[in-house]
Parts: C-alpha cells; structure tokens; sequence
C-alpha cells in the first residue's frame, strides 16, 4: 500500500450504506470467475459434454466481457453510474438463473456469453461509484476495494465446491440469489450520481490501441492470459478431485493472487521499476507451469504449482495495470476499455485450446502451451521496453493510481 492509503485505512470500516451496498456486489461479481471451476469436471459428465466443449463456458463468459468493456465507458457515460450497475447486475441474475435451470452444455456456454455482458457493465463501473461515494478519501475506497477483490476471488471457488457437492447447477443458484440481493441493495441505497456526466466517444477505446505502450502491453497481456486461464481452467480436469477439493484447492490458489495483488506488488513496485517486475515474474511464472505440465499425474505437486501460479499472478495483474494507467495520457477508463478487450482474448482461448491438447497429447501439453505463451509476453515487453521507459517513473499520486490499476486487471 502507498502512504496515502496506508493514512486513510483506520477509516475504511466508517463508510455510508450506499458503499457497503457495491462493495458487496463486487464480493460477489468477483466470486464468479472461479465460482465454475469446481464443477467443470461434473458439467461434463452430467450434460455428457467433452473437455473442449465444458471449457467454452469461460471462453464465451471472457470473450463477451472483454468486447463489452469496449462500450461500458460510452454507456456509463451517457445513463450514469447507477443505471450501469443496475443493469449490469439484472444481467448476471437473469443468466445466472438461466444458466442453472439448462439442459444442455450448448445453452449454459450461451447464457455464460450474457452474464459475461452483465459483468462487463457492473465490474468497469463498481471501482469509480466506490471511489465517489466513500468517506476517508480514495485511500479508504481503495482498501475497500482491494478487500471486496480479495474475498471474492479467495471464496469463489470454495463456494462452487461447496455448492457443487449437491449439483452442478448449485453454484449458479447460489450466484442468483447473492446479486439479487446485491441489486436489491444498491437499487435502494445508492444515490444517482449528482456530477455533470462527460459523453466519451464509442471510438475513444479503438484508436486508443493505436499508442505502441498501451498496444505493447496488450498484447503482452493476450500471451499472459494465457497462462493465467491454462492454470484456472484447464487444471481442475488432471487434479481429478470432486468438486470439494477442486474448491479447496483453488481456494488456496484465490488466497495467494489476493495477498500478493494487494501487499507485495505494491511493495515491489516502491524498489524496482514496472517493467523489470515483469521481466523477472513473467519467467518464474513460466518456470512453475513447465513443472506443472511435469508433475501433473501428482495431485499433491499440481496443487503446489497452482498456489504458487496464484502468488505469481498477483503480482502480475497489479503491475501490469499499474502499467498500462501509465503508458499513455489518455482517460484512465478509457485505456482500461482498449487493454481489457485485447487481453480477454488470451483468457477466452485458452481453456479449450488446452482442452483440446489434452486430448491430443497428454496432460504436460497444455502447461507447456501456456509457459510458452508467458515466455511471449516476456519477450514482448523487452522488444518494447522503449515504447515503455516512461511508465517507470514515479506516479504523482499513487493513491489515485492504485485505484486505477485495480479495477480491470484483478478482474479477469
């Protein structure tokens, strides 16, 4: 944490009900990127779909995501803050509920897509609406925040295994009623926003690709992706645990990626440059999932690798964001939009790229896959570590920065 925040933390727990309300709803929108991966393996049986065919339900959930983070600036900008939130969540709990109650494997990956939508609105609006409301200053929202991402992604997976001990369709339920008292919550204590609202252009996102840093670390972030959702997505199949100790297990893994993305990668980020935290992390992430694809038939080994995947992907995500708000003058929420829809990409394709080597080669295949993807964004950041000088210097206002960073990067 920066000074700034770190002053403003005795505060945090002082804050009006509107904020509590969102800080919720994003507890809760956090908890669904991991909240499937418990039952993956008992998807596949019960609607008797393959590997490549379960593992689309993060495929279409990601890709739909990342695209819409390409318009929520534009939408939050002309209906308001509150009006985003509301329809973003109404999305989530309609196809949440959808996707409980389907047959098929075909209709849960559709209905997947829609949530995805829904969590595109919620997530690209929650941190700005926090930041407003909070008393204390930006460093109370930012602790609040941080706290919100923390839990959400830690209990996500725990929460699937433990509903998907009773039935696949239990951590859907579970989502359903948690966002519909989230939308219950801020419907009722939320405040429209009172501050002049800015149109930002549909195209602001687009063209913003075209500056070489923001591009550069996009793309760096595509192949980083890849790693990342190889780790998440693809390992509950090889452990071969029931949807308890995938939950567990991927518990573990949620605690490691919050304690590092709140408390080590700002520390790190006091003593050593950005891009030279990447170019150090980024190895020993692909390090760790060689091991993995080596020691994938120990249980007990793969377990290791994905606790410490999570340390090293805490760091990462931080930093990488922290980057990319950086890397060029352009409105922050706008930046974020460009970068989340490219990195998306990697998260999209990845699961069943790995579900399909799998099936045809072995279980190593797919780690290795995604070491190799790591070793990509490494060396795209060292063939544009000029473009990206800039972004080693010291921000102005850390706290404002931190604040930033957080919002789409810890998401995904």
């Amino acid at each position: 944490m920066t000074q700034t925040t770190a002053a403003s933390t005795p505060s945090v727990w002082r804050q009006p009900a509107q904020v509590w309300a969102v800080a919720f709803a994003c507890v809760v929108a956090f908890m669904g990127i991991g909240l499937v991966d418990p039952i993956l393996p008992a998807i596949a049986e019960s609607l008797e779909a393959s590997p490549v065919e379960t593992e689309l339900l993060f495929t279409s959930y990601l890709l739909v995501t990342g695209l819409a983070m390409l318009v929520t600036s534009w939408v939050s900008s002309r209906i308001g803050a509150k009006a985003t939130l509301l329809v973003g969540l109404a999305l989530i709990v309609v196809f949440a509920l959808l996707c409980a109650l389907s047959g098929s494997v075909d209709a849960v990956i559709g209905f997947r897509a829609g949530w995805g939508l829904g969590n595109a609105l919620f997530i690209s609006t929650a941190l700005a609406t926090i930041v407003g409301a909070a008393s204390g200053g930006s460093g109370a929202a930012i602790v609040l925040y941080e706290a919100a991402l923390g839990l959400g992604i830690a209990v996500g997976p725990l929460l699937g295994g433990i509903l998907g001990e009773q039935s696949w369709r239990g951590p859907f339920f579970g989502v359903v009623v948690l966002m519909a008292i989230a939308f219950i919550a801020v419907s009722l204590l939320l405040r429209g926003p009172s501050e002049k609202r800015t149109p930002v252009p549909f195209s602001a996102p687009f063209t913003a690709l075209r500056r070489p840093a923001l591009a550069i670390l996009a793309v760096a972030a595509l192949f980083y992706n890849i790693g990342f959702f190889v780790l998440l997505a693809f390992s509950p199949f090889p452990l071969g645990f029931g949807a308890m100790g995938i939950g567990f297990a991927f518990f573990g893994w949620g605690v490691a990626l919050a304690v590092t993305s709140v408390w080590v990668a700002p520390v790190l980020m006091r003593r050593m440059p950005r891009t030279r935290i990447i170019l150090v992390v980024l190895p020993l992430l692909a390090i760790d999932l060689v091991v993995a694809g080596l020691v994938v038939d120990s249980a007990a080994a793969l377990v290791a690798c994905i606790i410490v995947g999570g340390l090293l992907l805490g760091i990462m995500n931080t930093v990488l964001t922290e980057a990319v708000m950086e890397a060029t003058d352009l409105p922050r929420s706008v930046a974020s939009s460009a970068y989340s829809a490219v990195r998306f990409l990697g998260g999209a394709m990845a699961p069943p790229i790995a579900a399909l080597l799998w099936h045809l080669f072995s279980a190593t295949v797919p780690y290795l896959f995604a070491a190799v993807a790591v070793l990509l964004a490494a060396l795209t950041v060292f063939l544009g570590r000029r473009a990206l000088a800039h972004i080693d210097d010291e921000p102005a206002d850390p706290a404002a920065e931190d604040a930033q960073a957080i919002v789409v990067g810890d998401a995904a």
